[in-house]
């Protein structure tokens, strides 16, 4: 397959490795020179230094006979004239699309056969909030992912000595067989796609590929609390912390939502009927004291400044919060945050990798997603290795 990505960032550079290890003919456009000589020293593709919103680099690039077409920049409109100038230059080609914007979102019609003819809108921000409710779900859980338009979850465990599963071997399941699946096991730095002799042991981060509708009674069998959240603390109120919030307010979960920029509260004050906004600094250990940060059951920090992330979740650890999630945008930062114990990752450019990978794996493959180490490193594309349990799944409906 041809495949032309259009933007060299974090989100285009891990795309291009995955899929030129996969021996895809992959070519990269970005106009930082920077970027490409970090492309052409690190991965086995075709960098080319230009413009993607330039015709004549998509000509230079083999735009007319491409299969697919990534625009992945972090403008949406370079991400839009792109898909515009390779559906005039080739009229068969699959155009992938990153836009964060909303109201683009909102335009339906931009993105119609008509216009645009784009055949799959990622939006990272909408991903991320997806996959911060999903986390809600199971509160010990590392991971929760959905497959095959969620009829099917894999939920990442880390096995504590008194659980059911510690020290036994997938042989002896016999009790829980046909509710789940034991997908792969992460040892350490170690990822292995077990069998019936291998034995799970305390320590292990364990995936699971359980049936959605099954999803409460293997959470019993695993003696795993499906608690009903009570309180839930958002710090920032920035697109994806407005988002969040606005699906929270729709349940019965008690929502706080602490912003320091005055008109951000005043709009988002306008736009929920019951969460509460708080003006503040979600970094001022008082405040955080004041809002009685030991009885939450969930800290989402989620400002647009990773530093301040990261010190909002260990000073609400510190302070006895349940669980923390936090935002943090460079991938290469996630192995050095969780190593000091925050408990949760999240990434708007590991979301839009996520999602993209998803559109472009097809065939056997039912869904790809990364997966995570103990100490919170991406073990890329591990998941390929568990379609074939997600399969036998699917087969029992």
């Amino acid at each position: 397959m041809k495949i032309i990505i259009v933007g060299a960032g974090e989100v285009g550079f891990h795309i291009a490795q995955r899929l030129s290890e996969e021996n895809q003919n992959v070519f990269l456009i970005d106009k930082d020179p920077d970027q490409i000589k970090r492309i052409t020293e690190n991965l086995d593709v075709q960098a080319i230094l230009g413009s993607g919103t330039s015709p004549q680099m998509l000509r230079t690039s083999g735009i007319t006979d491409a299969d697919l077409l990534v625009a992945a920049t972090d403008s949406d409109e370079v991400n839009l004239i792109a898909c515009f100038l390779a559906r005039h230059m080739n009229q068969y080609i699959l155009k992938v699309a990153r836009i964060r914007n909303p109201e683009y979102l909102e335009e339906k019609e931009l993105f119609s056969q008509g216009l645009l003819s784009v055949d799959q809108i990622i939006n990272p921000e909408s991903v991320m909030v997806e996959t911060i409710r999903n986390l809600m779900l199971v509160p010990e859980a590392t991971d929760v992912i959905d497959f095959a338009d969620g009829r099917v979850k894999l939920v990442g465990i880390t096995i504590k000595p008194d659980s059911p599963l510690a020290n036994r071997k997938l042989l002896s399941f016999k009790e829980m067989e046909g509710s789940m699946l034991v997908g792969a096991i992460v040892r350490g730095e170690q990822v292995f796609i077990p069998h019936g002799e291998d034995e799970i042991l305390p320590d292990d981060m364990v995936y699971l590929v359980v049936k959605t509708n099954e999803f409460s009674q293997t959470l019993k069998l695993l003696a795993i609390k499906n608690e009903t959240l009570k309180r839930v603390i958002i710090v920032g109120a920035g697109e994806t912390g407005l988002a969040l919030a606005k699906s929270l307010d729709q349940t019965k979960i008690s929502v706080k939502i602490i912003e320091k920029d005055g008109g951000k509260c005043t709009k988002l004050c306008e736009q929920l009927e019951k969460g509460i906004v708080i003006c503040g600094d979600g970094t001022d250990r008082a405040l955080l004291e004041e809002e009685n940060i030991s009885d939450v059951d969930f800290i989402v920090a989620i400002t647009g400044d990773e530093e301040s992330n990261v010190l909002i979740s260990l000073q609400a650890k510190g302070l006895g919060a349940k669980k923390t999630i936090t935002r943090i945008n460079k991938l290469s930062y996630i192995p050095i945050v969780s190593a000091i114990g925050i408990d949760t990752v999240v990434s708007a450019r590991l979301s839009a990798i996520r999602a993209i990978l998803q559109y472009i794996r097809k065939g056997k493959i039912i869904s790809v997603a990364p997966l995570k180490c103990l100490n919170q490193c991406f073990v890329w594309d591990r998941i390929l290795s568990i379609h074939h349990s997600i399969q036998l799944v699917l087969t029992n409906y």
